[in-house]
């Protein structure tokens, strides 16, 4: 008897658990936050028809901030979305705020440094400047690497296009082959463009996002011909092949100025930074000798003209060494 009694206790006491339980998924299924944002876009999309043709976009957004107010408040200004499109495509996995943070904590450590130790007035103005412009100078370099790295990468990506179309595989399928087969950085970009396609993205809306986040013309290049393909036909394989060919010989012949113009760029390298080693070294083996530059007025002067000099030479070396192809 007590035996049956327990039993009848431990399955009643199993059946109220499983019912509570069973109420809380119905609750969160039905009510929770999950459920909300699935209905509010479920009848966003149901009423696109009658919002003027206003579209909803499918697409998850980049989050700028992981705290939602901060999210929001980023989101006002313009510049924020800017940012986030370099960060972006340099490929680092940091968000608006995570950069504006490393920034303002970089500013304060050079403030502090001050603080601690005092200086002139042209090497306060040096030290926040390079604390200020380094995170974004590491950005855009990480960019400018992961592009170039993209760029090499183009004339095999289009060869795989060509082959795997030739195979007879839609262009849905290839963009995935790419994804898998090929190294990053360019097999995420193709995996991305396939997995819009596959949540429902036209595939003229997916190409388009691929350009705009990899903004290199001769991708560019490739995109059009995908798109104009679609709309009048033609031999889409023969297409890839040649603009493989082209990008293959812009390439070598990028490399080749490359090594023509190495003198001018270590010239401009040198030209640019041996006034900064030399008052360095000099301030290290003679303090006295060198402070005349930035306690004297005329010192000053001299200090400021010699800077304005030096970052015109260096502009205009960069403009000499520049050669676009």
């Amino acid at each position: 008897m007590d035996l049956v009694f327990y039993g009848f206790a431990v399955l009643l006491f199993a059946a109220c658990i499983l019912m509570v339980e069973g109420a809380w998924l119905w609750w969160s299924g039905t009510h929770g936050s999950a459920a909300r944002r699935i209905n509010r876009r479920l009848r966003l999309m149901a009423a696109r028809g009658e919002a003027g043709g206003e579209r909803v976009s499918i697409l998850k957004q980049r989050r700028y901030a992981r705290a939602p107010g901060l999210d929001r408040l980023l989101r006002r200004a313009p510049q924020a979305a800017q940012l986030d499109r370099l960060l972006l495509q340099s490929g680092l996995s940091w968000s608006v705020a995570q950069f504006l943070g490393g920034m303002g904590a970089v500013l304060l450590a050079a403030l502090l440094l001050l603080a601690a130790w005092p200086m002139p007035l042209p090497g306060a103005v040096l030290l926040l400047g390079v604390a200020g412009g380094g995170p974004v100078m590491v950005v855009l370099r990480a960019r400018a690497a992961r592009l170039q790295k993209i760029e090499a990468q183009l004339p095999e990506a289009a060869d795989f296009l060509a082959r795997a179309l030739r195979a007879g595989h839609s262009f849905s399928n290839v963009l995935q082959m790419v994804g898998d087969e090929l190294n990053e950085p360019i097999s995420g970009e193709f995996k991305m463009a396939h997995e819009e396609i596959n949540y429902g993205v036209p595939m003229n809306e997916a190409l388009q996002n691929l350009a705009a986040r990899i903004p290199l013309t001769d991708l560019r290049y490739l995109v059009i011909a995908v798109l104009v393909q679609r709309e009048s036909g033609g031999n889409l394989a023969e297409v890839l092949v040649s603009i493989a060919r082209i990008i293959r010989a812009r390439l070598k012949l990028l490399g080749q100025v490359r090594v023509l113009s190495a003198e001018g760029r270590m010239s401009a390298w040198v030209l640019g930074l041996m006034p900064v080693v030399m008052i360095g070294v000099m301030a290290l083996v003679n303090p006295q000798y060198i402070s005349l530059l930035w306690t004297d007025p005329s010192g000053i002067k001299l200090l400021w003209y010699a800077a304005g000099m030096v970052a015109l030479g260096v502009v205009w070396m960069r403009k000499v060494i520049r050669i676009r192809i």
